[in-house]
């Protein structure tokens, strides 16, 4: 059993790490040979999640790098495989001839493989290191297109944020060793001791929600979607951004041991939903409404874990993978034919290219939570459990399913108006347009469309038990009847109004609509609350280190130099002037001595004479 874990981890890591590094060279044979790749890891998948293999290996003393399928993983191997496979089928129309298809292909296949550890790690080591590839590959494919500085800078900005938010499993890490739990098991850290119990907890939350785009960090996705189109219908339907939902659902023991975390936890997807919400239909981009709802409808997950939700939350978070990964490839579709993601320039785009526009159409209806399709039914189980919190968790939640409805009817509303009479006056704001969709486009979209259509059905009595059973939560609580009429009455009175008054917007003070409009100036707070304190900060460290560290060692060197500077004077004007001195006396008393040496007999006794007389005077003084 195990080999077919290790296939499923090991096919897409080493087949997109040698993808990534033919270049351009194979660029006609690169994108048959990822489809390829991915075909066989969703057969792996499936059989992963049939057979629900376990593997593990030695990785430090007294720790494990543990994998396994069980049910809920089981469910989200199944789910990432199918989108990477749909994406890379549309993506292989994509890009032209001289784009280098090899590092693209490459890196969505590192990226996925990356997920699926992340979905099957048991112990936080492993998913550590999986969670760091996923970023690092995130970064390359969101700066894909990297010669063009915005591109590049919104890659930076996404992992940026995210990365310090990941900060947080380390510190989860250590607060677990800290704890007692050595394993670093993920089912063992509930076991924790108090208070590195909630340390542990408070890291995760945090690094959850900010890989989720939940608030505060929801503003590196808009700037993420400066990448292309397949890279945010993977990044930011299935993978990334659920990979933070996918934790907290994983952890639901963790949020309820700690009896904080989980109310905090609903309230913070209950809020980012709402919120976020009303950012997407302030949005006048396509990719931008696509991106706000995304936090908005990873909210609804993020609500459902911290209410013990995990079935409601798994449905939600497959439907909405599907749903949302057809919605970007068909927006890439309009972006590659028409060059232009303007809501108001893609005016009739759905007349023009109709298979798109029947899709996108059903992924739109489909994110607005009508029924009988897959969202509506999801959203009733995440707010089942939402109301066993209470009634104002509730009432958030529910409000924020009627904003749903408004943005995605925004969205349909310009898609499906008659063309005005200068179409081409509006196209071609972002690139120039093929004004073709590729062939390949039409497969996977369709077959998104269809799943995100009818995989309500995990909502019906009997797959809702089954699915309960198969993640471990057979107590789960099922919505009520009259929840089921409410939402639904909610969510088509909101899409009535917002398809009536399409035409005449809702009286909205400037400001707030600027607000929302901007993301609620979440990155300008990051940049003046962290980023410019951070840079001033090291502003000042740096002025610090200068004048003052590097100052005191040039002052230093100086003083040794100006030590060594006296030093020699000393030795050249004193000790050396002194040796100088006595070899001159020396030679001046040779000179003195060699003046008597005459050879002359009689000068000689001369001196002889003076010098016995010296001697007797010596005497006689002396005594």
């Amino acid at each position: 059993m195990s080999a077919v874990l290790w296939l499923l981890i090991a096919l897409p890591l080493g087949a997109g790490a040698v993808l990534a590094l033919t270049g351009p060279r194979r660029n006609r044979l690169v994108p048959a040979a990822g489809a390829t790749v991915a075909a066989v890891v969703l057969g792996a998948a499936i059989a992963a999640a049939v057979t629900r293999p376990v593997a593990s290996a030695p990785l430090f003393a007294g720790m494990e790098a543990g994998l396994a399928v069980d049910g809920l993983s089981a469910v989200m191997v199944v789910t990432v495989v199918a989108v990477t496979l749909a994406v890379l089928v549309f993506a292989t129309g994509e890009f032209t001839a001289d784009e280098n298809r090899g590092r693209f292909f490459g890196l969505m296949l590192l990226f996925a493989g990356a997920m699926l550890v992340t979905v099957t790690a048991t112990t936080l080591p492993l998913l550590l290191m999986a969670w760091e590839v996923m970023g690092a590959a995130s970064w390359a494919l969101i700066g894909y297109w990297w010669r063009q500085p915005e591109r590049a800078e919104a890659a930076d900005v996404a992992f940026l944020t995210t990365r310090a938010a990941d900060l947080g499993l380390y510190l989860a890490a250590g607060a677990a060793v800290a704890g007692g739990v050595g394993s670093l098991r993920l089912d063992a850290l509930p076991h924790a001791a108090s208070p590195w119990l909630h340390v542990a907890t408070a890291g995760i939350v945090v690094a959850a929600l900010g890989k989720s785009a939940q608030l505060p960090f929801s503003f590196w996705l808009s700037r993420a979607m400066q990448g292309p189109s397949p890279v945010s219908a993977l990044l930011h339907s299935a993978t990334m951004v659920a990979a933070g939902a996918y934790l907290l659902l994983r952890l639901v023991p963790l949020l309820d041991t700690t009896r904080w975390a989980g109310p905090a936890v609903a309230w913070a997807g209950a809020v980012t939903a709402l919120a976020l919400g009303l950012v997407a239909v302030a949005q006048t981009d396509l990719k931008q409404l696509l991106a706000a709802s995304t936090s908005a409808q990873i909210g609804f997950m993020v609500l459902a874990a911290g209410s013990g939700g995990v079935a409601g939350g798994t449905t939600q978070l497959v439907a909405h993978a599907a749903t949302k990964s057809g919605l970007f490839l068909a927006a890439g579709a309009w972006l590659t034919a028409l060059g232009t993601r303007q809501l108001p320039a893609l005016r009739g785009a759905a007349r023009r290219y109709r298979p798109v526009g029947a899709a996108f159409t059903v992924g739109a209806l489909t994110l607005a939570g009508l029924p009988p399709l897959s969202l509506w039914a999801a959203k009733d189980e995440v707010l089942a459990a939402a109301r066993t919190g209470g009634t104002a968790l509730y009432a958030v939640g529910l409000a924020a399913a009627a904003v749903a409805a408004v943005y995605s009817v925004k969205a349909v509303r310009y898609v499906t108006r008659p063309l005005p009479e200068s179409p081409q006056a509006g196209y071609d704001t972002e690139q120039r347009g093929t004004r073709r969709v590729a062939r390949t486009a039409s497969a996977p979209l369709f077959a998104l469309t269809l799943a995100a259509a009818v995989l309500g059905v995990l909502a019906l009595p009997g797959p809702a038990s089954w699915l309960k059973r198969l993640v471990g939560t057979p107590g789960e609580p099922s919505p009520a009847p009259w929840e089921l009429g409410l939402s639904a009455g909610v969510t088509f009175a909101a899409a009535g109004l917002a398809w009536r008054s399409a035409s005449r917007p809702a009286p909205v003070p400037r400001a707030a609509a600027r607000a929302a409009h901007g993301w609620l100036y979440l990155e300008q707070a990051a940049r003046t609350v962290v980023a410019r304190p951070v840079l001033g900060l090291a502003r000042t460290l740096a002025a610090f280190d200068d004048r003052v560290v590097e100052g005191a060692v040039r002052r230093t060197a100086r003083g040794g130099l100006a030590t060594a500077g006296l030093a020699r004077r000393l030795d050249d004007g004193g000790i050396d002037g002194a040796v100088r001195a006595v070899a001159a006396s020396l030679r001046r008393l040779g000179r003195w001595a060699r003046r008597p040496q005459t050879g002359l007999l009689h000068q000689y006794y001369a001196q002889a004479a003076v010098g016995f007389l010296v001697l007797v005077l010596i005497v006689l003084l002396v005594r």
